[in-house]
């Protein structure tokens, strides 16, 4: 099976930064820019969910790591 990483969904991310919080991994897949969360590691990703389950607004999804993102500019 191919690397899985998180999309953030933009129009329903809350930069509540729940999933920066629970992500295990090193270096942290996440920041925090701007109001929203972007996705900064993909390949760091752990795969393990987390951030899918306990993203509040459902914001979350893994997708195949070339899908994976928006990274900031």
């Amino acid at each position: 099976m191919a690397k899985r990483a998180p999309k953030v969904d933009h129009e329903k991310c809350i930069g509540c930064a729940v999933c920066y919080s629970v992500c295990p991994a090193s270096p942290n897949v996440y920041e925090i820019k701007d109001g929203k969360s972007w996705v900064v590691h993909p390949e760091a990703c752990t795969e393990c969910e987390s951030c899918v389950q306990s993203c509040p607004v459902q914001a979350i999804t893994l997708v195949d790591i070339s899908e994976a993102g928006p990274k900031p500019s």
